[in-house]
């Protein structure tokens, strides 16, 4: 089975905008503010999705385009006035930031309340303590794909490879809250293989293309692909994608294709999986809009 993140999303979304249009007979609207740094152009178009989104689903939303060579102190300012500003709810910073600014402080110096990205410490201790609130957006989208799913998560033995603060641990401990009992590998997992064969659940964030072979997944697991890696060679586009005629008139149109954490060959022994693209990462944005919300709700003792 294919879990169709697309759908999923647009699922989340829609129910978003209706609880949006009912805070606006309340006269409230949720408001985002998201504050990009430099020019980098990936972040670009991934805020302008986001700023695209908010339009759509009735959320304000307000972009704030320091130039690059802003110091921390400065940017520390904008987040100030953005915690100041009652109708701002939710504050994002786009990562990667410029060498020069302290990432930690600035995600630190932003309101939990306020913190969309679910990053603040305030957050990640909710998160643990199975408090509730805002939780990371990569995380909760696999949650979200896995319940709207019906797939069972308790008593499942969910294995999780990588353990970055942005997916791996929060995703390891949300599957956790849901009863699942979580193994987290790393690069320093003496025998991977033999942990993932023993998954369930397999999600793979480790930023390797193709990394989790199908020698490593056990028959009938659920393989959730966190993975987004560009693939430029053509050889590498026919040992992944044997036959697959649409990829390979992709590949020839773009001069790359993108290719999970999973290698895609692994999908024909799972019982579900995200494929990439159109699996977990449609979910981000969706769960931005969410947490954007929620924020709002919170704030105003609505929730």
């Amino acid at each position: 089975m294919v879990l169709d993140g697309v759908a999923i999303a647009a699922e989340i979304k829609a129910e978003v905008k209706k609880e949006v249009e009912a805070l606006a007979v309340k006269g409230i609207k949720p408001g985002l503010a998201v504050i990009l740094v430099g020019e980098d152009p990936a972040s670009q178009i991934y805020v302008r999705s986001k700023v695209k989104t908010c339009g759509e689903l009735g959320i304000a939303s307000t972009m704030i385009t320091p130039d690059a060579s802003i110091s921390t102190e400065e940017l520390l300012k904008i987040v100030d006035s953005l915690n100041a500003n009652d109708e701002v709810d939710g504050i994002l910073i786009q990562l990667p930031l410029p060498k020069q600014v302290d990432t930690k402080r600035l995600l630190e110096a932003v309101r939990p309340e306020k913190d969309v990205d679910g990053f603040h410490p305030v957050n990640v201790g909710r998160l643990q303590t199975g408090k509730g609130g805002l939780a990371p957006c990569t995380p909760a989208g696999i949650i979200e794909i896995l319940k709207r799913t019906k797939l069972p998560i308790a008593g499942q033995h969910a294995v999780v490879v990588g353990r970055s603060d942005i997916v791996g641990k929060p995703a390891a401990m949300m599957l956790l809250n849901e009863s699942a009992t979580v193994t987290v590998c790393h690069s320093k997992t003496k025998d991977l293989a033999a942990e993932t064969l023993r998954a369930d659940i397999l999600v793979a964030a480790i930023g390797r293309p193709g990394f989790i072979t199908e020698a490593m997944v056990k028959p009938g697991a659920v393989l959730i692909d966190v993975g987004i890696n560009r693939m430029e060679d053509a050889a590498d586009v026919e040992l992944y994608f044997p036959g697959n005629t649409a990829r390979a008139e992709g590949f020839a149109k773009r001069g790359y294709t993108v290719i999970g954490d999973i290698d895609p060959r692994a999908f024909a022994k799972a019982s579900a999986y995200t494929p990439v693209p159109g699996g977990v990462g449609a979910l981000t944005i969706a769960m931005l809009m969410q947490n954007t919300l929620t924020a709002a709700r919170l704030r105003r003792a609505l929730a």
